[in-house]
């Protein structure tokens, strides 16, 4: 199960998470991995696309505490549901939503959580705000996918 921050302007425009240029980096790096895309559920911690107006754009607003509050109860109710054998959270607002664990401290490493394995990492749209070591970033986060593949029991 991955969980990111919230819909972005595509996402929210198709009504499908991680669809535009951050799901499409998700994709290659669970490609590069071995694990089909298909196979795993995608959900975001707060289940709106919060923006601002600029003329006819929608620029992205980070989440606040009680939007990633409002939908938290809905979070776990997927998690209930799904019953994932790892839960990785893409980025600060993933986290916040699932409580308690830190991206610096705890990135990369497979924790428990609420009696399931949870990995922390990056959430992909980071990567591309990259310019410099980006490589070295992406092939970061590319590992914490495999570890947390490797928790779920993908021979990867």
């Amino acid at each position: 199960m991955l969980i990111g921050e919230q819909p972005g302007n595509q996402e929210d425009l198709t009504g499908h998470p991680f669809v535009g240029p951050a799901g499409h980096l998700l994709d290659e790096n669970l490609a590069a991995i071995g694990v089909d895309r298909m196979t795993t559920f995608v959900t975001n911690a707060v289940k709106r696309f919060k923006f601002t107006l600029r003329g006819k754009r929608r620029l992205h607003q980070t989440p606040n505490a009680g939007d990633i509050a409002r939908y938290r109860w809905w979070l776990k109710e997927e998690v209930r549901l799904v019953k994932p054998r790892v839960v990785v959270a893409l980025g600060r607002t993933a986290l916040r939503a699932l409580d308690g664990v830190s991206l610096k401290n705890d990135r990369g490493a497979l924790l428990s959580w609420n009696g399931r394995k949870l990995l922390a990492t990056i959430h992909p749209s980071y990567l591309l705000r990259l310019h410099d070591r980006r490589d070295e970033a992406e092939a970061r986060f590319r590992e914490d996918l495999r570890i947390a593949a490797r928790g779920a029991g993908y021979g990867v």
